[in-house]
């Protein structure tokens, strides 16, 4: 049973990846910032179902939290063989003219810093390199990245930017090492992110627009993830899946 830890695993993407990765095997670090409830829950929903897990508390903008996240989850589990970092904010909406500092600030602190020292301590452990056996990290982007957020948020999207090239610079780093390195970016998809963000009817407003008239579900996402973290993927490195609808 191989390792798996899922950052932001509490609700959204994050929850439904940790509960498809543990319906399929893995052992899964259900990790959670504030949202211990949700987490617990997922962790439950696990365990009650046959599957391994446990949620553990880190805030990934933290060094001194992934590490601590990355030790307890090998106490618990053993070797990392696997990792997903979902964990996100957007930021809320906002024109770069009145987006602040502040906001920015966190916004890639959260989804960048935070995936880089998440993969940084994945690297170290799963790089054959450096004694070990290999593993896959999937990186969850967007397709703002590409699409470039305006009038809603350029400061979310430019940090997903971010993510898409150091998917392909880390893929290319440890390609010779074991590791596979991968991204999947959704596009509009159903979950409380926009509720959250400050637009509720932001799924309404936006289908029409898809190719495919609708928004995607989780469990679509979660499908992604997964075939890119599984042996199907093995050619796989250095890719941005766009699951987003024909958009």
């Amino acid at each position: 049973m191989e390792t798996l830890i899922v950052t932001g695993a509490s609700r959204g993407i994050g929850a439904e990846v940790a509960l498809l990765a543990a319906a399929r095997g893995y052992s899964v670090a259900v990790n959670f910032a504030h949202d211990q409830s949700g987490a617990e829950s997922i962790t439950r929903q696990i365990v009650s179902a046959g599957g391994v897990a446990r949620a553990i508390q880190a805030d990934v903008s933290r060094e001194q939290d992934v590490l601590r996240l990355f030790s307890e989850t090998e106490q618990t589990f053993g070797p990392i063989r696997a990792l997903v970092n979902n964990a996100a904010i957007t930021g809320g909406f906002a024109r770069v003219e009145n987006v602040t500092a502040a906001i920015i600030d966190e916004v890639f602190r959260i989804n960048v810093l935070g995936a880089m020292l998440c993969a940084r301590e994945a690297v170290r452990r799963m790089s054959t390199k450096r004694g070990g056996a290999g593993g896959a990290i999937v990186n969850i982007s967007s397709l703002a990245a590409r699409t470039g957020g305006s009038g809603e948020w350029v400061h979310y999207a430019a940090s997903k930017g971010a993510i898409d090239s150091f998917t392909i610079g880390l893929a290319r780093e440890v390609a010779e090492e074991g590791i596979r390195v991968n991204a999947v970016a959704p596009g509009l998809v159903e979950t409380g992110l926009h509720a959250a963000s400050g637009e509720p009817g932001r799924l309404d407003r936006i289908s029409p627009s898809i190719p495919m008239r609708r928004a995607g579900t989780v469990s679509e996402i979660a499908e992604g993830v997964l075939w890119l973290l599984s042996p199907a993927a093995s050619y796989v490195t250095g890719s941005i899946l766009e699951i987003g609808g024909g958009r």
